[in-house]
């Protein structure tokens, strides 16, 4: 065991990362999903720019927002840490 006085650390050891691995399987199914959400976020924001204008736009607005967001979050942590697009 190495002592070191308090505040100083050695050069050569590694540093230590916390580390989310995902099976690639599960980063192609978050990537699915996530692509689907963006699909059903942009039918619905479609939806609430054509029907009913006055009444729910704003509503469908806010939910196809957060739609793409998670979505987006989705296609994040797939492609950062589940492997998705490498061969």
């Amino acid at each position: 065991m190495l002592d070191y006085p308090p505040g100083q650390v050695d050069a050569k050891l590694p540093a230590m990362n916390l580390m989310l691995a995902l099976a690639r399987s599960t980063g192609v199914r978050l990537a699915e999903v996530g692509f689907l959400l963006i699909l059903i976020a942009g039918v619905w924001l479609a939806a609430a720019e054509t029907l009913n204008r006055e009444k729910w736009s704003k509503f469908r607005t806010t939910v196809a927002g957060v739609l793409l967001a998670i979505g987006g979050l989705l296609l994040i942590i797939a492609t950062h840490w589940g492997q998705f697009g490498l061969a």
